[in-house]
């Protein structure tokens, strides 16, 4: 694996940008999670939907590029399930709140769990560290 070191102003530029981005999708999610959790017209949070599915696509796009076994960590496979959570809301409209707080309460377990389970490997069945990531 080929080892490049960040300048100083590419690590700030790619924290602030991930930290930007991270702070567009939280806001995404809690205006089209306070409209599907009160019963709001979908037509008044449905831009609020749109950016946390934009900007939460570019977080897994970004963590990807950055290192490939993202999809086979933890992390990575409970986004994925996250993911096919959020599309039960077609076939299964009248679920979508209880199906919300499932992604909300995954999405604390992929955030704020600790490392060793965040980057356990459901193939290696064990840790595995990846690259050194920007934190956001």
């Amino acid at each position: 694996m080929k080892n490049t070191k960040l300048s100083e102003r590419q690590f700030w530029l790619q924290r602030l940008g991930k930290t930007a981005l991270r702070a567009i999708h939280i806001l995404g999610i809690t205006g089209a999670g306070g409209g599907i959790l009160l019963g709001v017209a979908q037509e008044e949070w449905l831009v609020y939907w749109c950016m946390a599915m934009t900007t939460g696509s570019l977080l897994m796009l970004w963590e990807i590029i950055r290192d490939w076994r993202w999809l086979i960590q933890l992390k990575g496979v409970l986004t994925l399930v996250k993911l096919g959570l959020l599309t039960l809301f077609i076939p299964f409209a009248s679920y979508k709140p209880e199906l919300l707080i499932t992604v909300l309460l995954l999405s604390v377990v992929v955030s704020h769990g600790p490392a060793g389970l965040r980057h356990f490997s459901v193939i290696h069945g064990r840790r595995i560290d990846a690259r050194k990531e920007i934190k956001g």
